[in-house]
């Protein structure tokens, strides 16, 4: 198959969660697979140009709000990684968060199907993922209908439904939008243009990254207000638990760590956990008690809150933490004012350092991610394969990929509630079970013999593809 899949993120020339993971590893994981995959992304600020290579001619699109003249780059060691460069869109510090969001994507949309159109390239199958390319879906139905691209079956990947790319009404107008799509059953969304919901109602087939997530957003709960379109479209919603890079999240070959280890042979990891408590700067653990990792967004969803209330009963009893992340700033400031009121016990990293983050998964005992909601989650399964046990809240993906204690598979511990007293005690089992080193063992080489490649997820897209 001839395979287009739009991103607004690719690892790893732009991240800020799994979606660019994702598009950093499943198109290549299809391209083995025997099929064409082109892969589309914005040119963003931070994307190293010295080895790209010009494709093609410029374009120019007219819309109502404007003319955007672009480019098309090809990262030459990347498959067919092409990047859309509009500098007056792109070139800026952050990929999001600025009030002209909805034209620079629509324009990353356009383009992506205009330059596609250009060269000749008829896809079979074209890939939108996340509200970035919900337009694209709603053109492919309208404005290329009646083109060879508009014979592709069109398929949108939910990555994260709360993310929805919500914009005022006016912004129809200055998009060339026609003002019939502005119904409850086209983009509309208490009176605001919902690009999510364009890729929800204009695609053939939805996916989303765990079948857990893929019930869950049919729901109040966690449907964002989406629930009722998603139970419209439950027919055509399917859950693929995404896959993990295991090329670069391999503890027997992993660079960034001072020593290598496997399931079979562990006395590297110790030596990896001798290192990250040196590096961060704090004390070991006392004898009995573990050392806690966290890795991911300084957020409510990621329940950082339930955890600064729980983890400092153990923090005060022995225990470690080292803490990776960014985010809201106050969920930032909360965690740097806990490591100055545990600075022996206690290490905060603001940012994103991709070393640490594997020496944490490498070094510490256990890892923690106490999440209100979670699509899918990867960090997780890094953890799951270096050997830090996980303690998570039981939803979504990780319901898929975490089993507790009491089941026979059980490789981590899940709770079931999202507050402080039911987090605390996960904690406290995670303790007991540190204590009795035999069965910790026994957990520890069982979440490491996991199979998280993406060869089986690359298997499951391509059945529906076809």
């Amino acid at each position: 198959m001839r395979i287009l899949f739009l991103s607004s993120e690719v690892a790893p020339f732009s991240k800020t969660g799994g979606l660019g993971d994702v598009s950093g590893a499943l198109p290549w994981a299809l391209s083995e697979r025997g099929h064409h995959v082109r892969v589309m992304t914005p040119l963003y600020r931070g994307v190293p140009r010295a080895t790209l290579q010009l494709v093609g001619s410029p374009l120019t699109l007219e819309f109502p709000f404007g003319r955007v003249d672009l480019r098309l780059f090809r990262a030459p060691a990347a498959g067919e990684l092409l990047f859309v460069d509009a500098p007056g869109l792109f070139d800026r510090d952050e990929y999001y968060g600025y009030p002209d969001d909805a034209r620079r994507f629509a324009a990353f949309s356009m383009a992506a199907l205009a330059f596609t159109q250009a060269d000749g390239f008829v896809p079979d199958v074209v890939q939108g993922n996340d509200w970035p390319t919900g337009l694209a879906m709603l053109a492919l139905r309208t404005g290329f209908a009646h083109t060879p691209l508009g014979r592709a079956r069109r398929v949108f990947t939910i990555h994260n439904l709360a993310y929805q790319g919500l914009f005022p009404a006016s912004e129809m107008e200055a998009l060339g939008l026609p003002w019939d799509l502005f119904t409850p059953s086209g983009v509309e969304f208490y009176q605001q243009l919902s690009f999510m919901k364009a890729g929800l109602v204009f695609a053939d087939l939805l996916t989303t990254v765990s079948p857990t997530y893929a019930k869950e957003i049919q729901t109040p709960a966690f449907g964002v207000g989406l629930d009722g379109l998603l139970r419209h479209r439950a027919g055509a919603l399917h859950g693929i638990l995404n896959g993990v890079d295991v090329k670069e999240w391999n503890p027997a070959t992993d660079v960034f760590l001072p020593r290598q280890f496997t399931s079979t042979e562990l006395a590297g990891r110790a030596l990896c956990r001798k290192e990250l408590i040196a590096s961060c700067r704090i004390d070991a653990p006392v004898p009995g008690m573990p050392l806690f990792g966290v890795i991911g967004r300084m957020a409510g969803q990621k329940g950082a809150d339930l955890l600064q209330v729980a983890l400092p009963k153990l923090l005060e009893q022995g225990a470690s933490a080292i803490v990776l992340g960014a985010g809201e700033p106050a969920v930032q400031d909360a965690w740097l004012s806990l490591a100055a009121k545990y600075p022996r016990r206690l290490c905060v990293r603001v940012g994103f350092d991709n070393s640490l983050a594997h020496r944490i998964s490498a070094g510490s005992d256990f890892f923690v991610m106490p999440s209100r909601f979670e699509p899918c989650g990867l960090s997780q399964m890094y953890s799951l394969l270096y050997g830090a046990i996980p303690v998570v809240h039981g939803v979504g993906g990780l319901r898929d990929t975490v089993f507790d204690l009491t089941q026979p598979n059980g490789n981590g511990i899940v709770f079931e509630q999202p507050t402080p007293e039911s987090l605390f005690g996960a904690l406290v089992r995670a303790v007991e079970l540190f204590r009795d080193q035999a069965a910790y063992g026994v957990v520890q080489r069982r979440g490491m013999a996991a199979d998280f490649s993406w060869a089986a997820a690359a298997a499951e897209y391509e059945r529906l593809f076809a």
